[in-house]
C-alpha cells in the first residue's frame, strides 16, 4: 500500500504515512519483512572481478616453480613472483593451493629453543654498516674437499664477496672481504672501510692475528658472534643455506677453478634475481639502491 500512488498528488503514499494512518510501528513492518524474506545464499566476500580460477592459478604456480632460476622457494616468494607477473591473488590461497597439490617445500621438525644469548634484530637500516662472513665446505672431483668463504651485507642482504680454495686458511678467508671492500669502498688500503663492522664466528681463520690485523688496517670493527649462538651470525648462515640448496648440493664441480667460476655467477644471479620478504620482495640489488636513496633523503 505504501507504493500506491495518490490520485491527487500523483506520488506514492510512502511507508511512513501509511504506518502513521494505520497506527502501526515501522519497526514491525521491517521485522516482518526480515522473517518472510528468502535467506541469501552464502557467497565469497570481496569483489568478484579479476578472480583467477583454481585451474589457472595452479598452472601459474607450476610455471613459477618450473623456472630454472632457483629451486625450493616457498609460497610467499611464489605469491610475490605471481604478483610481478600480474596474477593477483591472496597469499593464503597460494599456500592452500600448493599444499593441496603437494608443492610446498618439506619442513623439518625442530626442537624448542631456550632463552637466547642475544635479543633483538641483527639487520641494519643502511648498506655498508655491518657485513657478515662465514665458511662452508664442498667437494670437487679432482681437488677433493675445498672451503667456500662468503661475505654478505646485513642491510640489503646482498653477497659482496665469495671465494673457494683448496686450503681454507686465514689468507684465503680474506679474499671475499677484499672483493667487497674494493667494490663498495673503491680501494683497499689503510682506513678504506672505516665505520664498517664485520660479524663472524670464532673460527680459527677469523680469530687469527693476521685476519684481525687486516680488519684493523682497513678500519673495520670486529664483531664476533656469541659462542654456540649461530643466530648472531644469521645473515651469513642463511645465505650459506641458500648457496647449498641452489648450487653446492645440486651441481658437481671438477676443480676449484670451476667452482669459483660458478660461485661468481651465483653471486651475480643472487644479487639481481633472489627476492627477500623483509625488503618487500625486492632483490638484494634493488634493496641496496632503495636503502641508499632513503639514507640520502634522510641525510
Amino acid at each position: 500500500m505504501s507504493r500506491a500512488c495518490s490520485i491527487s498528488a500523483r506520488r506514492p503514499y510512502g511507508l511512513a504515512r501509511v504506518c502513521r494512518v494505520l497506527e502501526i510501528p515501522r519497526s514491525t513492518v521491517y521485522s516482518r519483512r526480515e522473517v518472510t524474506a528468502m535467506p541469501r545464499p552464502p557467497a565469497r566476500r570481496g569483489p568478484r572481478v579479476g578472480i583467477v580460477a583454481d585451474e589457472d592459478l595452479l598452472a601459474a604456480i607450476r610455471s613459477v616453480l618450473a623456472a630454472p632460476t632457483f629451486t625450493g622457494e616457498g609460497y610467499r616468494k611464489v605469491w610475490a613472483r605471481l604478483r610481478s607477473r600480474g596474477v593477483r591473488t591472496d597469499r593464503d590461497r597460494v599456500r592452500r593451493m600448493m599444499g593441496r597439490h603437494g608443492l610446498l617445500v618439506p619442513q623439518r621438525g625442530s626442537n624448542p629453543h631456550g632463552p637466547k644469548a642475544h635479543d633483538g634484530s641483527i639487520v641494519t637500516e643502511r648498506p655498508n654498516e655491518m657485513w657478515a662472513t662465514d665458511m662452508t665446505g664442498t667437494l670437487t672431483v679432482r681437488d677433493g674437499a675445498v672451503g667456500v668463504f662468503i661475505v654478505v651485507d646485513h642491510g640489503p642482504g646482498d653477497c659482496v664477496g665469495i671465494h673457494a680454495a683448496k686450503r681454507a686458511t686465514r689468507f684465503e678467508a680474506l679474499e671475499p672481504l677484499r672483493q667487497g671492500v674494493r667494490e663498495h669502498f673503491g680501494r683497499y688500503d689503510g682506513g678504506a672501510a672505516a665505520g664498517l663492522s664485520l660479524r663472524h664466528d670464532h673460527g680459527s681463520q677469523f680469530m687469527s692475528d693476521h685476519y684481525q690485523q687486516d680488519l684493523a688496517f682497513l678500519g673495520i670493527q670486529s664483531s664476533p658472534a656469541f659462542v654456540r649462538e649461530p643466530q648472531g651470525n644469521g645473515c651469513a648462515e642463511r645465505f650459506i643455506r641458500t648457496l647449498k640448496e641452489q648450487l653446492l648440493w645440486v651441481r658437481t664441480f671438477d676443480t676449484v677453478d670451476d667452482l669459483n667460476e660458478a660461485l661468481q655467477d651465483f653471486r651475480s644471479r643472487f644479487n639481481s634475481e633472489w627476492i627477500l620478504e623483509r625488503h618487500d620482495y625486492r632483490t638484494p640489488s634493488e634493496a641496496r639502491e632503495h636503502m641508499a636513496v632513503a639514507t640520502g633523503a634522510a641525510a
